[in-house]
């Protein structure tokens, strides 16, 4: 290949990077992860006839869909070793957007912690349809053609994975602005040590998922209901810890970032509804905070 046709077809897919960028990092909850399959992906439309492709855009999508969910796969055979529980990685959002201007509250939801965490209860197939359809409003027909399957198929996997994540959906119905309020409370009520205030912020049923990868101290276990969610965080603050607080925006909605004085960063987000926390995610595995400013 000449040195003016790879520059070419690199120009080809800079001009879709965001896009694909975003499809697999929602297909994968992972950057670094969506990063990899672009750079295959390039590989690969750098050894194709490109004359023969009609369409670069849906070529591309259909190479990134396919090569992330070869990594889904292989991916879930490996979670078993995971120590803990596994959270996306948590990804800088706004002025900074990796991948293209998350313009609509469509766009914001495809993309926040609490879908992508819902989305891991999804087989590869439902995962790649559900964002194909759902995110990128592709028509069941074309979702067949990336994934060698019927209009029907597909539409069938939609329908099932809109059943498979129903309930978890109707727990984050709040908007950012709740979000920041709670959040915001939620901090200033730990660091008071507050275990009624903050026990009257999250719901009776919320749950605390928290992902330090067997690298930084977390909770190994999924931490249930509203009393042991306060005594937990509470805990976190416990002993007068100076721990740095600093607002950010996450996945398209407010999170924290939090430091330890030892240098040791977590960050937090929440999902609300009805004026209560519902779920928490707090991700202190250092191999998903790189990105992470400061």
């Amino acid at each position: 290949m000449t040195g003016t046709s790879a520059a070419q077809a690199a120009g080809a897919l800079q001009a879709h990077r965001p896009m694909l960028l975003g499809l697999a990092y929602r297909l994968l909850g992972s950057l670094h992860d969506a990063e990899d399959v672009l750079q295959e992906a390039y590989l690969r439309w750098l050894d194709v006839d490109r004359e023969s492709v009609a369409e670069p855009r849906r070529y591309l999508s259909r190479v990134v869909t396919r090569l992330a969910l070869d990594r889904l796969r292989t991916r879930q055979a490996a979670r078993e070793t995971y120590v803990g529980p596994w959270l996306p990685e948590p990804v800088p959002t706004g002025a900074a957007e990796p991948f293209g201007p998350l313009d609509s509250a469509e766009l914001r939801d495809s993309v926040s912690v609490a879908l992508l965490h819902l989305l891991e209860r999804l087989t590869p197939p439902e995962r790649a349809v559900y964002v194909l359809h759902t995110a990128f409003a592709l028509p069941y027909a074309e979702i067949g053609d990336i994934l060698d399957r019927s209009a029907a198929d597909c539409r069938q996997l939609h329908h099932r994975a809109v059943a498979r994540i129903a309930d978890g959906r109707r727990r984050f119905t709040a908007g950012p602005a709740e979000q920041r309020r709670l959040l915001d409370a939620f901090l200033a009520a730990a660091r008071d040590g507050d275990l009624p205030r903050l026990a009257e912020l999250v719901a009776s049923d919320a749950v605390s998922w928290n992902d330090g990868g067997g690298a930084v101290r977390a909770a190994r276990n999924p931490v249930h209901g509203a009393d042991r969610i306060a005594r937990f965080f509470a805990g976190l603050y416990g002993r007068g810890r100076p721990i740095e607080a600093t607002p950010a925006e996450l996945n398209g909605g407010p999170a924290l970032v939090l430091r330890w004085p030892d240098g040791t960063r977590y960050t937090l987000a929440i999902a609300a509804a009805d004026g209560r926390i519902t779920d928490l995610y707090l991700v202190g595995n250092p191999a998903k905070l790189s990105r992470l400013p400061g």
